[in-house]
C-alpha cells in the first residue's frame, strides 16, 4: 500500500513536470519574434517577406477596395515588370486567371503575402509532398524556418547576421524561393540555378560541386538551348540538374531519396531502407547510364565517407581528450551564455553532443574541428555524390591540413598547461569583450 503511493505520487509529479514544461514553451512563443525564443528578439521590416505567416502587416498608405483590373492598371505604372512577369504567367493566361486580388486580397489595407498554405487551395498535391519532408526530420525544406528560429544562437546574434540565414530559411514560408514571383514558372525552378541561389557556400557547396561534374559541365555548355517546358522526365534533358535527382517528374518531396545526412554524420549505407533508396538512385541513373555503372559510383562515395570518418573520428578523439583532462579553454561554464541561459553548459564535441549547434561561443580548437566537419566533409561528400573527382580529392585535403592543425593547437594547450603549473598561474579567460558586450546591449 506504501509503495503505491510513492508510485502515484511520483506519478503526479511527472505529470506536474511535463504540463510545466508545455507551460513553459507555450509562454516562451509569446514575445513578439517567433520560435522557441521569440521574447528574446523582435522582427526586423524585412522578416515580413521571410515570414509572411507570423510577420507580414499590409500598408496604410493607399486606402479602398478595388477590382483586379485596377489593381493592374496602378502597377503598371508603379511595379511594370511585376505586371510583365504576371501576364507571362500561366496565372494570366488560364481560362479563369488568377488576378491579383485572389492572392493579395482587395482590401489596399488589408493585404495579404501569399504562404504555401494560400498556394495550397490551389496546388494541393505539391503543397502535401513539401509537409510530407517533416517526417524525415532535419534537415528539410519544410521545416527550414523552424530550425532557424529555433536555435539559441538566432537570438544571440546581431539581426544584421541571421537575416542572411533567414533569407534562405524562408524556403519553408513561401513558395518564391523556387518560382519567382509573379511569374511562377516552372521552367525557372527546373533550371540549377533556382537551387543554387541558397544550396552555395561551404556548408553546402552543390553549385561548385554540380557546375564541376560531367552533369553540370553539359548544362553550362547546352542548357540555354534546352526546352525547360518539358516535364522531369526520361528523354526531356540531355544532362539533369538539381531537380532531374531530387525531385524526380516534379515531386516536390526532395527528402525521400537521399540516404539521409549521409554528409553530417556517419551513416550505414546497407541498412535495409537504405539499401531500398540506393536500388532507386540506381533506377533514376539508368536514364542516361547502365545500372552497374551506378552502383559503382555509389560504392565510390561509401569508400569516401569511410575515409572521411577515420578523419573526422581522429580529431574527435583529440578533442575529447582535451575535454577529459580539462584543457578546452574556456570551459563552457566560463563562457558568456546565450540570452536565455543554459542548462547543462558542455563542450560541444561530435555530431551526437551538440556538433550541429556549435556555430558561436565555442573555443578556437572547437571551431576549428566544426568547420573540419561543416565545411571540408561537406565539401568532400558533395563533391563524391555529385561526381567532382577533384573537389573529393581537394576535400580531403583540407580534412587532413585541418587534422594537423587541431594536433599542433592540442599538443599547444597541453604544453602551455604544464608550463603553468610549473610557474603556479593561470590563464585570463575572456568572458567579455567589444563583441560580446556589445552583443548584450543591443540584440
Amino acid at each position: 500500500m506504501h509503495s503505491r503511493k510513492i508510485v502515484l505520487r511520483l506519478l503526479v509529479l511527472a505529470l506536474l513536470a511535463v504540463a510545466t514544461g508545455f507551460a513553459y514553451i507555450h509562454w516562451s512563443k509569446g514575445g513578439d519574434g517567433a520560435g522557441l525564443y521569440s521574447r528574446y528578439w523582435s522582427p526586423d521590416p524585412v522578416q515580413e517577406y521571410w515570414d509572411p505567416k507570423n510577420f507580414y502587416q499590409s500598408t496604410e498608405i493607399v486606402e479602398g477596395v478595388f477590382e483586379a483590373k485596377l489593381c493592374i492598371q496602378c502597377h503598371e505604372g508603379i511595379t511594370p515588370g511585376i505586371v510583365i512577369d504576371w501576364r507571362a504567367s500561366r496565372h494570366a493566361q488560364a481560362d479563369q486567371p488568377v488576378y491579383c486580388n485572389d492572392c493579395h486580397g482587395s482590401d489596399h489595407q488589408q493585404l495579404r503575402m501569399p504562404t504555401p498554405e494560400m498556394c495550397a487551395n490551389c496546388h494541393q498535391q505539391q503543397h502535401n509532398e513539401l509537409l510530407d519532408e517533416a517526417r524525415y526530420g532535419f534537415p528539410s525544406h519544410v521545416l527550414a524556418m523552424e530550425r532557424v528560429v529555433d536555435a539559441p544562437h538566432f537570438a544571440d546574434k546581431p539581426k544584421g547576421e541571421v537575416q542572411a540565414c533567414v533569407q534562405c530559411h524562408s524556403v519553408a514560408t513561401k513558395c518564391d524561393s523556387c518560382h519567382t514571383r509573379h511569374r511562377f514558372d516552372s521552367a525557372e525552378a527546373r533550371r540549377p540555378e533556382a537551387c543554387i541561389t541558397c544550396h552555395s557556400g561551404p556548408p553546402h557547396p552543390d553549385d561548385e560541386t554540380y557546375f564541376n561534374s560531367a552533369h553540370g559541365k553539359i548544362y553550362l555548355q547546352e542548357g540555354s538551348e534546352w526546352d525547360w517546358s518539358k516535364p522531369l522526365t526520361k528523354g526531356n534533358y540531355k544532362a539533369p540538374t538539381c531537380a532531374y535527382c531530387h525531385m524526380e517528374k516534379g515531386r516536390h518531396q526532395v527528402a525521400d531519396k537521399s540516404l539521409w545526412k549521409f554528409g553530417l554524420r556517419e551513416v550505414n549505407p546497407h541498412t535495409s531502407k537504405n539499401r531500398i533508396l540506393r536500388l532507386r538512385w540506381i533506377k533514376l541513373c539508368t536514364d542516361c547510364h547502365e545500372a552497374s555503372e551506378a552502383d559503382q559510383w555509389l560504392s565510390g562515395l561509401d569508400q569516401e565517407r569511410k575515409q572521411a570518418w577515420e578523419k573526422l573520428y581522429a580529431a574527435e578523439s583529440i578533442l575529447k581528450g582535451l575535454r577529459g583532462d580539462q584543457l578546452i579553454h574556456p570551459a563552457a561554464d566560463q563562457r558568456p551564455e546565450y540570452p536565455m541561459g543554459s542548462l547543462w553548459a558542455r563542450q560541444r564535441i561530435g555530431f551526437f553532443e551538440g556538433q550541429a549547434s556549435a556555430f558561436y561561443n565555442v573555443s578556437a580548437i572547437e571551431r576549428d574541428y566544426f568547420e573540419m566537419w561543416y565545411f571540408d566533409n561537406l565539401g568532400a561528400y558533395k563533391s563524391a555524390a555529385h561526381g567532382y573527382a577533384a573537389g573529393v580529392e581537394k576535400g580531403h585535403k583540407k580534412m587532413e591540413s585541418s587534422l594537423q592543425h587541431i594536433r599542433e593547437r592540442a599538443e599547444l594547450l597541453r604544453n602551455l598547461s604544464e608550463a603553468e603549473l610549473k610557474a603556479g598561474v593561470t590563464a585570463e579567460q575572456w568572458n567579455s569583450g567589444a563583441y560580446t558586450d556589445y552583443n548584450r546591449e543591443h540584440n
